[in-house]
């Protein structure tokens, strides 16, 4: 088997990829919470981790790899803007989760009905908080039990000083990371770096029997979730954990803490991958700022492709600048490999050249400049669909360059066929006019060897 290589941020070193049994291949990513639609910088944790499942499949065999990515429903953000909008917190996250369902769709992401099988164990599953408070609870409760938890005012909080190396996967020391927790120390807190496990909810927010005790109903806190969810669905431990750079602390940090104390684990997961930062057009993506892009944004202007495509050119681990120049270059790119690849159906395995780099943790860019010497259709459509490429046919492409666009097509049918009758009677000038409109439209046409005219989205 091929050697994959990924760096993991717990040791620091790139290293060949082992995992705990090659036949139940494991990995969970943090997936989004569901508050607001998602912005292009929460695409690329989607797409790159969508990409290493494609790879995983390829290399052990779709049935024995599973992928979890979570969903966060319970939030202080989301209580906001339930708040703010009149509406329940389940229309909310409901709501935000199907866009966020119809947005990853778009951008070639496989989801559960793409790889599950009925009457077969799941191997996209996709876990919510709300539906796992009772394995959070149960967490929660052992961790008091073993001296890791302690309950104070109404609150069970994680005891990090029983945690000896405490912060080996963000790397930062103790005596820094608690400097900087004593800005704002709650004063039932025993140390300034414990976290919240569970806390009392307030009026109108959601509330469950809470445990150790507790005679006010409660909810979790943020990080028990990740917790409870990977061990229900993946084990106690298990391969690859994934997420953005920006999740490492506290978010993972304390992960690890509940996970292993609770179960007396050395690790939680044996890998773990974390991307860069987006930008945007050299800036920080803000809404102060007016460049603050959701994916939806995005998909009005682009086809799905083109969006994955320009995520990927970009190696994971590196920052990436998020351009309009790069959007129009990964467009062109799609265009010059659809017009090799053809109607060709793909070659059985991604061709050597595409899959080597990816095997060296996942470098994209690589595996793309290879894509670019490949001249058999074949291998071509096979080698871009491990990167979740050329997956569309002609029509569907036509379809959603129209759809994004906004173009008129029965408007387009009708400037196509005044230019056909004005050519028919050579009537130049008319002929011309309509041609015109039809630039005017962003309509591009093709006069065909068989006399018929095609049409395409101008870029």
């Amino acid at each position: 088997m091929p050697m994959l290589r990924l760096y993991n941020t717990l040791t620091g070193t790139k290293e060949p990829f082992a995992p705990f049994n090659p036949a139940d291949v494991r990995m969970y990513a943090c997936g989004p919470t569901v508050y607001d639609a998602a912005h292009i910088g929460n695409a690329r944790p989607i797409i790159v981790f969508d990409l290493l499942f494609r790879l995983l499949r390829q290399l052990y065999g779709e049935a024995h790899v599973t992928y979890a990515r979570n969903v966060t429903d319970v939030d202080d953000k989301i209580n906001a803007r339930a708040a703010e909008r009149g509406i329940t917190i389940r229309e909310l996250t409901d709501g935000t989760l199907a866009q966020f369902h119809n947005d990853v769709r778009d951008l070639g992401v496989l989801m559960a009905e793409d790889v599950n099988v009925a009457g077969r164990p799941p191997r996209f599953i996709e876990p919510r908080a709300t539906d796992h408070i009772r394995e959070m609870v149960a967490m929660i409760e052992r961790l008091v039990l073993a001296g890791h938890a302690y309950v104070a005012a109404d609150h069970v909080l994680f005891d990090v000083p029983s945690m000896p190396d405490y912060g080996a996967l963000s790397k930062r020391p103790l005596d820094e990371m608690e400097a900087g927790a004593r800005v704002e120390v709650a004063p039932y807190k025993r140390s300034p770096l414990d976290f919240v496990l569970w806390k009392p909810s307030k009026p109108g927010e959601p509330a469950w029997d809470s445990p150790a005790g507790i005679a006010v109903p409660g909810r979790p806190g943020w990080h028990i979730e990740c917790s409870a969810m990977s061990a229900k669905h993946l084990g106690e431990t298990f391969d690859i954990h994934a997420g953005g750079i920006d999740l490492i602390f506290p978010h993972h940090e304390n992960e690890v803490a509940q996970s292993r104390c609770c179960f007396g684990t050395p690790v939680m997961a044996r890998t773990w991958l974390h991307n860069g930062f987006l930008q945007v057009e050299g800036e920080k993506m803000s809404k102060s700022l007016g460049n603050f892009i959701t994916i939806r944004d995005v998909l009005k202007d682009w086809p799905g492709e083109v969006v994955r495509l320009n995520m990927l050119k970009t190696h994971y681990r590196q920052p990436i600048d998020w351009t309009l120049r790069g959007l129009e270059e990964s467009s062109r790119m799609l265009e010059r490999w659809y017009g090799t690849a053809g109607d060709a159906a793909p070659a059985p395995q991604a061709p050597d050249q595409v899959l080597e780099p990816l095997l060296d943790d996942l470098n994209t860019a690589a595996a793309l400049a290879e894509l670019h010497q490949i001249g058999d259709p074949a291998a071509l459509k096979a080698g871009a669909s491990l990167l979740g490429l050329l997956g569309q046919t002609a029509s569907a492409r036509a379809e959603a360059s129209v759809e994004a666009a906004g173009i008129d097509v029965a408007r387009v049918e009708a400037l196509i066929a005044e230019r056909a009758a004005a050519r028919a009677a050579k009537d130049w000038p008319a002929s011309d006019r309509a041609r015109d409109a039809l630039k005017a439209l962003g309509v591009a046409v093709k006069d065909n060897k068989d006399g018929t005219t095609s049409w395409s989205v101008a870029r």
